[in-house]
């Protein structure tokens, strides 16, 4: 994020000889750009090594957090954009910033579907500040989007072709076997972490958030800066109360720090442990977080004993808590998995295709 932050003080042409009153009326725009503490501080250094900015002058572009705004997660410099703002002379046009935000966002992206993924998250940053639709308007980039969409389906169609194969540690029955025996009163590990992701079909970022109660679960990634609305809770775990629990147990241990969150940018701690010698596959790739969340998927339609194609296809969208007025089948690009059963050969695994009719 500092290198993109960079990219907008060349294109917008700041120097170290312009005033302190000149710099900080493009704090708003930086401040959207530099979300936490880490972020900001590397800027700063960037700033006075690289552009032998003054101390004054870099705080005049990043100034500091109050211990409010850091509690509550808030943008310092953002804008006030409740208000309609009105071009003036001598002064940035908000508008003008976040599309040079969003250029600058998705142009140093290592490719269009990542450019697309910080386009999403700083619509959804200026929703928080509710922004107006003509601010946000400016983060929409028609070429971005289309390239996306292709490298989304040129992956789903590799998907197709090859899928995911897993060790017997992360067979259905092995994930079963430890979920049932895990204490809630000690503190989880690496794999009990990986194991309630598996459980509960969970991405990364939400394991926060997510929450269990008569039959239905809250604070789901695709949910944010939405009316929660609950999703029907299904999982390869039929134990509602115990999947509750253990689901509480991780997300204690996080808070209290005794367990690091997976869901923080840019964390590779937890890519290193599913990549460990004896989690390897015999054959394909290694495993990354969001497979696990696919392994869930397969894994409850399993454990649920689906019948035919069409009810596996809605287990799947339940566990992967999937909006039920979604008719195009999205868990089609989730539940493309060579599953077996563990101790069974990789040659025998069967490959959960739902989308294919035969």
């Amino acid at each position: 994020m500092a290198g993109i932050a960079t990219r907008y003080v060349t294109e917008n042409e700041l120097n170290n000889e312009m005033s302190i009153e000149e710099l900080s009326r493009h704090a708003p725009a930086l401040g959207i750009l530099l979300m936490d503490k880490t972020k900001r501080d590397q800027t700063r250094r960037r700033f006075k090594k690289g552009y032998n900015f003054s101390e004054k002058q870099v705080f005049a572009l990043i100034s500091k957090q109050t211990a409010g705004q850091k509690k509550e997660g808030a943008v310092s410099n953002t804008p006030d954009t409740t208000q309609k703002v009105e071009p003036e002379e001598g002064t940035v046009n908000v508008k003008k910033d976040v599309e040079v935000i969003a250029k600058a966002l998705s142009g140093t992206a290592s490719n269009a579907s990542a450019g697309l993924s910080r386009l999403t998250r700083l619509q959804r940053e200026l929703k928080a500040f509710r922004a107006s639709k003509k601010i946000i308007s400016a983060t929409f980039i028609p070429d971005i989007t289309y390239s996306a969409n292709k490298i989304q389906k040129e992956n789903r169609l590799l998907r197709e072709n090859e899928g995911i194969y897993y060790p017997d540690h992360f067979s259905l029955e092995s994930v079963k076997e430890r979920l049932d025996s895990y204490v809630v009163s000690n503190i989880p590990d690496k794999q009990a972490l990986a194991d309630v992701m598996i459980m509960l079909c969970i991405r990364p970022g939400e394991i926060k958030d997510l929450h269990i109660f008569n039959e239905n679960v809250t604070g789901y990634g695709k949910n944010r800066d939405q009316q929660d609305i609950p999703r029907v809770f299904r999982s390869l775990e039929k134990n509602e109360e115990w999947a509750k629990q253990l689901l509480i147990w991780i997300q204690e241990a996080i808070f209290s720090r005794q367990l690091r969150d997976p869901g923080k940018p840019g964390v590779l701690w937890f890519n290193t442990f599913l990549k460990k010698d004896e989690f390897l596959p015999e054959i394909g790739k290694p495993l990354l977080p969001s497979s696990l969340r696919k392994l869930g998927a397969v894994f409850a339609v399993v454990s649920h004993g689906s019948k035919n194609l069409s009810e596996a296809m809605t287990i799947a969208s339940e566990a992967l808590r999937h909006s039920a007025d979604n008719h195009v089948s999205p868990a089609k690009n989730y539940t493309i998995v060579n599953y077996r059963p563990r101790r069974v050969s990789y040659d025998r695994a069967k490959a959960f295709e739902f989308f294919d009719e035969n």
